[in-house]
C-alpha cells in the first residue's frame, strides 16, 4: 500500500516568521513544540535560526532535549511545563530554561539547580498554567534575585479580538509585572495580531508559522498528496464503505486513496471533506476508515494517480472545519506513515 507525501515548504515557513517578526515591536521567538507542530523540528528549527530566531519554546523537557540535539549550544530553549519532578537532569544536561509555574516548581528548581536560569509563567486569567497573583507576590523578590530570564503569560481568547477577556488579561499582566527588569512575553500568534499593546519585549509565534489561523495572511506551509490505490465504477444505488455511508445517486467512479484516521485524517470528516485534483474538487464519499478514503472522482476528465487533501486550494483550517476541529489538531495529527519531503532552503 502506498503512502502519502507530506511536503513542507521551509521557505513559506520562514516567510511567515519574518512577517510576524515585522509585526512584533520587540524580539520574536518561535514555538516548536509537538515536533514543530508536526512539521519536524530537525528541519524547522535550524531554518528559523537562520532567519534570526534565538529563543525557542517547547512543551516538555524531553522536547527541549531533542531540540538541543538539533540546535547545539547557543539558542535559548524554554520549557512551558516548567521544572517537573524528574526533569533536573534534562534541564542541566541540555541547558534548558524552565518556565516555573508554581512556588513548588520554583523551590524545586532553586534547590536542585541554584545557578541555572529560569523564567516564570503567570496566570492572568486562563486558569491553566502559571502562578496566580498571590503566589507571584510571595515569591517575586526571591525569584528576581536569581538568574531570571523571562516573565510570561498566555492569552486565552487572542484569536477572537473583540473578547473582553483579552483586555482583562492584559491589565492583569501589566499590573503583575510592573517594575520587572527582565523581558516580558505575553503574545503568541493571536496576541501579535492584537497589536503593540499586547506584544511587550518578546513574542512567541506558533500556529502562524505553520500556515494556520488566526494569521490569515500566512503562506501555506504543508501539502498532503495521497496516492490512489484503486479506481472502480459504482452503479446507481450501490453503497461505498463501512456502514454504507455513501450511496451513489448516479453512476459513480470511486477512487480508493491511501490514508485514514491512523494518519490523522479525523473520522468526523466522513462524507464532508473535499480533496483536489489540481483545481478540481472531489468529495469524500463515505466514512474515513483506518487506512483508506473513498473519493468521488466521477467528474474528473482523467483518473488521478494522487489527490491532494492539503495544499494551496485547502489549508489546514479549511480541512479542520470539515472535521469539526481546529487547524492545530490537523497539523499535529499528521501521522508518521507519510513520506515527509522538504522544499525550500
Amino acid at each position: 500500500m502506498g503512502t502519502g507525501i507530506l511536503t513542507i515548504d521551509l521557505d513559506a515557513l520562514a516567510a511567515n516568521w519574518r512577517a510576524l517578526d515585522r509585526l512584533s515591536r520587540g524580539e520574536t521567538g518561535a514555538v516548536v513544540k509537538a515536533d514543530a507542530y508536526g512539521c519536524g523540528i530537525d528541519r524547522v528549527a535550524p531554518r528559523l535560526v537562520r532567519e534570526g530566531a534565538r529563543r525557542f519554546f517547547v512543551a516538555t523537557a524531553e522536547e527541549g532535549a531533542a531540540l538541543r540535539a538539533v540546535l547545539g549550544p547557543g539558542p535559548e530553549i524554554n520549557v512551558f511545563s516548567g521544572h517537573m519532578s524528574g526533569d533536573t537532569g534534562l534541564i542541566r544536561d541540555h541547558a534548558l530554561t524552565p518556565m516555573l509555574n508554581s512556588p513548588e516548581q520554583a523551590a524545586r528548581h532553586r534547590a536542585a539547580l541554584p545557578d541555572a536560569p529560569y523564567g516564570v509563567q503567570l496566570d492572568t486569567g486562563m486558569n491553566r498554567l502559571g502562578m496566580e497573583a498571590a503566589d507571584w507576590a510571595a515569591t517575586r523578590a526571591g525569584l528576581e534575585a536569581g538568574p531570571l530570564t523571562l516573565v510570561m503569560s498566555h492569552l486565552a481568547c487572542a484569536d477572537e479580538p473583540d473578547r473582553a477577556e483579552n483586555a482583562a488579561q492584559l491589565k492583569a499582566f501589566t499590573q503583575m509585572t510592573t517594575g520587572v527588569t527582565v523581558p516580558r512575553s505575553f503574545s503568541a500568534t493571536g496576541g501579535i495580531l492584537l497589536g503593540p499593546d499586547y506584544q511587550f519585549d518578546l513574542t512567541r509565534p506558533g500556529i502562524g508559522l505553520y500556515g494556520g489561523l488566526p494569521y490569515a495572511a500566512a503562506q501555506p506551509v504543508v501539502r498532503l498528496s495521497l496516492p490512489v490505490i484503486q479506481i472502480r465504477d459504482v452503479a446507481q444505488g450501490e453503497f461505498v464503505g463501512y456502514g454504507g455511508g455513501f450511496i451513489a445517486e448516479r453512476p459513480t467512479r470511486i477512487a480508493t486513496v491511501s490514508a485514514g484516521y491512523a494518519d490523522g485524517l479525523i473520522r468526523y470528516m466522513s462524507s464532508a471533506a473535499q480533496l483536489f485534483d489540481g483545481e478540481r474538487v472531489c468529495r469524500l464519499a463515505g466514512r474515513v476508515s483506518m487506512d483508506l478514503l473513498t473519493v468521488d472522482i466521477t467528474d474528473l476528465p482523467e483518473p488521478p494517480e494522487h489527490i491532494d487533501i492539503l495544499g494551496p486550494q485547502q489549508g489546514v483550517d479549511a480541512l479542520a472545519e470539515a472535521a469539526g476541529t481546529i487547524g492545530y489538531e490537523i497539523l499535529t495529527s499528521l501521522g508518521p506513515r507519510y513520506q515527509r519531503r522538504y522544499i525550500g532552503g
